[in-house]
């Protein structure tokens, strides 16, 4: 990894180690951090229900998502799903329901501190299909071809390699696997002045990728039938022009050997 890779990653790390520890909730792009409301919020703004967000333990839900891929991911009972960025557990707890006891979920995040949060979390809610695991999204702890879907929100414009972590979900996933993602995508280049910003990489700003550009890393790890669910608008403080930056769900399939 680049030295300028291994700053970003850094002090995305530290930031959300400061959204854990704190327990609020922290739009993406913004500087507002608060209370559980707010996180629910966000989260009700971007496709959440309310009875979704009542079924999860306390604290998982920090309202850090741009979308709700548990929604669309047409997830079965007995599946095994992986969840990129887990964060505090939120759509890892989601996805959980849908698979049932005869599946499983694992989330995977960088922060010791996220980390720690979730399996507090599912420990007090007694959640035993979900396991959480410390690492990076570009080299995930997980077997070869052991998942049937990948999910993730609002994370993989946090990495400063998007390829490889695109690589990395396909390598996991099994013949036939599914991707499904919301994340923030650019639809024009941002002011300089922004793409130096720490604080506007660590709000999921900075590091997002164009949108064609997103798409060719998918289509660059080997995925297909690469589909574009939903695209909306998605005002964030860092940016002026509301047009910039928008919210995708797209969802992609490993082919079958």
């Amino acid at each position: 990894m680049k030295k300028k890779e291994k700053v970003i990653k850094q002090h995305v790390k530290e930031g959300y180690a400061k959204i854990a520890l704190q327990g609020g909730s922290c739009c993406p792009g913004s500087s507002c951090c608060g209370s559980s409301s707010l996180a629910q919020d966000i989260s009700k703004a971007v496709g959440y229900t309310d009875r979704e967000m009542k079924t999860v333990p306390e604290g998982a839900n920090l309202g850090l998502g741009c979308g709700n891929p548990v929604a669309i991911a047409s997830l079965k009972e007995g599946e095994t799903v992986l969840d990129l960025g887990a964060g505090a557990g939120f759509d890892a707890f989601l996805a959980a329901a849908k698979v049932g006891k005869s599946g499983k979920v694992i989330g995977v995040d960088m922060t010791p501190e996220m980390i720690d949060r979730a399996r507090k979390n599912a420990l007090k809610a007694d959640y035993a299909n979900v396991e959480f695991k410390l690492g990076d999204i570009e080299n995930l702890p997980i077997e070869d071809n052991s998942i049937d879907v990948v999910i993730s929100n609002c994370v993989i414009n946090l990495s400063p390699d998007k390829k490889r972590a695109f690589k990395e979900a396909f390598r996991v996933l099994k013949s036939g696997g599914r991707l499904m993602v919301s994340d923030l995508v650019l639809m024009k280049d941002l002011p300089d002045v922004t793409k130096r910003s720490i604080e506007a990489y660590v709000g999921c700003i900075a590091g997002a990728s164009g949108r064609e550009d997103y798409i060719n890393f998918i289509k660059e790890a080997g995925f297909k039938d690469i589909k574009i669910i939903s695209q909306d608008k998605y005002p964030v403080e860092a940016v002026a022009d509301t047009s910039a930056v928008v919210s995708v769900k797209i969802y992609a399939i490993k082919p079958e050997d």
